[in-house]
C-alpha cells in the first residue's frame, strides 16, 4: 500500500527512509511572490540509482517543487539537500556545478545553434569535459552524434527534448531534475523520451520527473509522490500507487493534461 504522509507517524518514516538520499527536500513552503505560496510542506527524497515520479492534479505544485530543489522559486521555509549537503535556495548556476541537471518544460534548447554546440553549452563551467561527455550522451542517444551538425531549431519537438536531456547531463550530474519531458509530444515521442529516461536511470543517473502522463509515470518509476495543494499527499512504488484506490479514485481519473 501507498503511505500517506499527513500524519506524524507516518512523516517519521517517510524522514527515516530519507537518509542516505542523493536528494531530499523536506517540509518545503516556498512561492513565487511573498506571502502567496504554492508548496505547503512538500517532502520529497530520491535515492542513489532511483527514478521518482511526482504527479498530481493541475496546480498541485509539482513543477515549483522541482524548480524550489533547483533554486529557481524562493524557499521560504524547509531545507534542500544534496547528498546531505544543504544546498537551500543556492543559485541553479552551482547547482549544476554540485551535481544537479534540470530540463525545463519548454524553451530548453538554443534552437540556433547546432546540437553539438548545445551540448557545449551543458559543459560551458568545464569545457575539458566535452569529449568524455559527448561520447557519454550519444551512446545513450545515439542520433544526437550522428546529427550533431544540425541546428536545434530544425528538430522535432520529441528530438528537441533528447538535445535538452543531454545538454543536461553534460556536467555529469548526480540527480537529473525533469520537468514534464513528455509534454506536447505525440504518443510515439511520449513512449521515447520514458524510455529514455529509464535509460538514463539505468546509466547510473537518479532521476526525479514530474509528469502529466501519470499512469506512464508510475509505470516505470521506483517510487513516486502525489502532490496535492503542495503537500506530498500520497507516496509509495509505482506500482503501489497506481493501484491504491484512493489514489485512482482522487487523482488518476482526473488528473489534467495540461501542466502546473
Amino acid at each position: 500500500m501507498s503511505e500517506q504522509s499527513t500524519t506524524s507517524p507516518e512523516r517519521e518514516a517517510h524522514l527515516a527512509a530519507a537518509e542516505g538520499a542523493v536528494l531530499r527536500a523536506d517540509n518545503l513552503i516556498a512561492g513565487y511572490l511573498p506571502g502567496v505560496n504554492i508548496l505547503n510542506g512538500a517532502d520529497l527524497y530520491c535515492h542513489p540509482g532511483e527514478l521518482v515520479g511526482i504527479i498530481g492534479p493541475n496546480g498541485a505544485g509539482k513543477s515549483t517543487l522541482l524548480k524550489a530543489m533547483f533554486g529557481l522559486v524562493t524557499v521560504h521555509s524547509g531545507t534542500v539537500e544534496l547528498k546531505g549537503q544543504e544546498i537551500t535556495n543556492q543559485r541553479a548556476d552551482q547547482l549544476v556545478s554540485k551535481g544537479i541537471g534540470f530540463v525545463p518544460q519548454s524553451n530548453n534548447v538554443f534552437p540556433s545553434l547546432t546540437i553539438e554546440e548545445n551540448l557545449e553549452m551543458g559543459c560551458y563551467q568545464e569545457p575539458g569535459k566535452f569529449s568524455q561527455r559527448f561520447d557519454f550522451v550519444t551512446g545513450i542517444f545515439p542520433a544526437l552524434g550522428t546529427r550533431r551538425k544540425q541546428r536545434a531549431g530544425s528538430l522535432s519537438g520529441g528530438e528537441r527534448q533528447m538535445v535538452a536531456m543531454g545538454r543536461a547531463l553534460m556536467m555529469e550530474p548526480s540527480v537529473l531534475l525533469l520537468d514534464e519531458p513528455s509534454a506536447g509530444l505525440s504518443p510515439v515521442m511520449q513512449d521515447e523520451v520514458f524510455v529514455q529516461t529509464r535509460n538514463i536511470n539505468q546509466a547510473g543517473v537518479s532521476v526525479v520527473m514530474v509528469e502529466q502522463n501519470a499512469r506512464r509515470c508510475l509505470q516505470i518509476c521506483d517510487r513516486g509522490y502525489v502532490l496535492d495543494q503542495g503537500r506530498s499527499a500520497y507516496t509509495g512504488t509505482g506500482r503501489s500507487l497506481a493501484d491504491d484506490p484512493r489514489v485512482i479514485e482522487l487523482y488518476l481519473g482526473t488528473l489534467g493534461k495540461k501542466a502546473d
